[in-house]
């Protein structure tokens, strides 16, 4: 009898260190992420507050902050207001709203759903991709509404460069969720992981130009675009603003490619932490 199970059933402890698709196979690898990814899809559908509250902020920029630059939008270097806000919206829009997707995490641990996940065979990195699918489908709902509302207001943008801007946007929207996922599994406290996020939030969101572009040609301080051009974000902001005004050149290449390494090191990081925490 033990014989016939332990030649059936795979081993939890193989996959748990393992937690790679070249072990269980890209088949199987692919089926467990498919069952994670459609279990967290049905919570959500079944509780879709917290998709309407990540849309609510930006729609509210939009709304409020947006017609303030129409007066000013020669002064910021552009000719339409909305082309140039829009994309940092979107870009505000992958960053904070997959930053705070670990706060369900930290529930589900609390609620033994993770230890439960644990004693399966399924890959670690498995668990981790189904919740990132999740919060990169939620992402491009939420992207694509913000879009057709921002038709509304006066956006005007080509189709390629409205589908290259939410790409990226997906990709690091997907680095931030691996990344919150993993600062949830290794803090597991809300108390804790609060305040973490929120002294990384604040100045990504005001270096990396979302609101305003941090530019000398504009107006701001030498030392604020210093400090701005450290920020990798600011990167992605530029590249979504370009691609939306038909503009493909050397800005876009640096958008793409700290898109890559944003969302390379932040499924990296997420990856270990689950290996490491679940193993």
């Amino acid at each position: 009898m033990t014989t016939t199970t332990s030649a059936t059933v795979p081993s939890p402890r193989t996959s748990a260190d393992g937690g790679a698709a070249s072990r269980v196979g890209a088949a199987e690898f692919a089926r467990q992420t498919g069952i994670v990814w459609r279990r967290q899809m049905r919570m959500n559908l079944r509780n879709p507050a917290w998709v309407i509250i990540g849309l609510a902020q930006p729609v509210l920029y939009l709304v409020f902050f947006g017609p303030l630059l129409e007066p000013i939008a020669e002064q910021i270097g552009t000719q339409n207001a909305y082309t140039f806000f829009v994309p940092g919206l979107l870009v505000q829009l992958g960053l904070f709203g997959a930053l705070f997707a670990g706060f369900g995490l930290i529930a589900e641990w609390r609620e033994g759903v993770v230890e439960a996940e644990r004693v399966t065979p399924a890959s670690r990195t498995a668990l981790l991709l189904g919740r990132v699918l999740r919060d990169v489908v939620l992402l491009t709902v939420q992207g694509v509404l913000l879009v057709s509302l921002a038709f509304a207001f006066g956006l005007r943008a080509s189709l390629g460069g409205l589908l290259l801007g939410l790409v990226m946007v997906m990709f690091v929207g997907g680095a931030c969720s691996a990344a919150s996922n993993a600062l949830a599994l290794t803090t597991k406290s809300e108390d804790v992981m609060a305040p973490v996020l929120n002294s990384i939030v604040l100045p990504v969101l005001l270096l990396s130009g979302i609101l305003l572009p941090i530019s000398t040609a504009t107006g701001a301080p030498g030392w604020l675009v210093a400090v701005s051009s450290v920020i990798p974000t600011r990167y992605v902001v530029d590249a979504v603003r370009a691609v939306f005004a038909g503009e493909w050149g050397l800005t876009v290449v640096w958008g793409l490619a700290w898109t890559l390494v944003l969302f390379v090191l932040g499924t990296w990081v997420g990856t270990r932490t689950f290996r490491k925490e679940n193993a």
